[in-house]
Parts: C-alpha cells; structure tokens; sequence
C-alpha cells in the first residue's frame, strides 16, 4: 500500500501512524515505559485515547486546515462552510481533550506525569492548526488552557526532536504569512 507514514525496519513493513507508534516503543530495548506503558491497564486506555483520535480530533483538525487554508495549495477552492463544519467537531474535540484526557494532576493525557505516544499523536494533530491564520489559531485554542500548557509541556517534554519533526510545518506557516501579508490570492497560493 503506498500510504504515509510509513516505516521499513529491515523486511518488515507497516503504515498507520498508531501501529508505527507501538512497534517503535516495543520493538527497541531502552524505550523508556512511560512511551507505552507495559502496565495492561494504561496501555488499555492509551489505545482509548488513540482509538478516539481518528475518529474525532483527526475529523475536526484536518478538514478544518484544508478548507480554511491548504485547499488553494492543493488546487482547490476554500470551502468556508466545511472549515465552519470541521472546526464545531475540532472544538468539541479540544473541549474533550481539556475535560477528559487532561482531567487529574499530571502534565499530560490521562493524568500521566510524562509523556506517552497518545501525547505524540494527539499534539501533532493539533499542530496542523499553526499554518492557518494566527488570529483562527488563537480564537479555536485559547479556550482551552490546559489543552495549550500540554502542548507546551509535550513540545518541552521532546525538544529538541519536536521542532525538529515539524520543520516542515513552520516552513508553510512561513510562507503562508508571506502570501497573506502580499495579500495573494488563491491561485498564487496554487503555485506555493
């Protein structure tokens, strides 16, 4: 299947971000446990939280920053109503994450004092949101103030890895703040 992500680890081959995570943290010696946990329990409820996040925040997050931005890099037409459709189901996401996954004294989802892949997925998900316009970043995340200091506190929790892995996106956030300052239209945003 070409699909992304992927990963070659000798003759074996897998796809599916959540199945890369798992074999990453169980196949090499060292991973520390807090990754993924060999305590059934909270294995359990980290596959919860993953299993939530393709059916929910993916849903809500993605389609947002395609219609509301990335569909002229695409070559398609923004389409206003469904980012207004994707960002009700990326908000009531966002409130779950704040009310559910963050509830309890821990720094990270579901109450954990360090991090776990559950953390790695969901953030990088919501990390998507840094190429739309600052104002809609700000408006859709600043409800949501433990959901901000998570993301903090994972992006702390990673350096230097993390600003390392999403180079790619501080880039189009770059240059999709030149064009809006330059005023562009769509069709010079085709040509991104």
């Amino acid at each position: 299947m070409a699909q992304i992500p992927a990963i070659v680890d000798g003759r074996f081959k897998l796809f599916e971000s959540h199945a890369i995570l798992i074999y990453l943290a169980c196949a090499f010696p060292g991973v520390a446990d807090h990754w993924y946990p060999s305590d059934l329990f909270k294995r359990a409820k980290i596959h919860s939280v993953l299993d939530w996040h393709h059916t929910n925040l993916r849903r809500g997050a993605a389609p947002f920053v395609i219609h509301s931005t990335l569909a002229p890099a695409l070559g398609l037409p923004l389409n206003p109503q469904a980012a207004a459709e994707a960002e009700k189901l990326l908000s009531a996401s966002l409130a779950k994450i704040e009310t559910i996954w963050l509830k309890g004294s821990g720094r990270f989802l579901l109450g954990s004092l360090q991090p776990s892949i559950a953390d790695l997925s969901l953030v990088c998900e919501i990390m998507q949101l840094e190429v739309v316009d600052e104002k809609d970043r700000i408006r859709i995340l600043s409800p949501y103030k433990k959901v901000m200091q998570w993301i903090e506190d994972t992006k702390k929790a990673t350096q230097p890895h993390f600003d390392e892995l999403h180079t790619i996106v501080y880039k189009v956030k770059g240059r999709l703040q030149q064009l809006r300052e330059a005023g562009a239209n769509s069709e010079t945003w085709s040509k991104m």
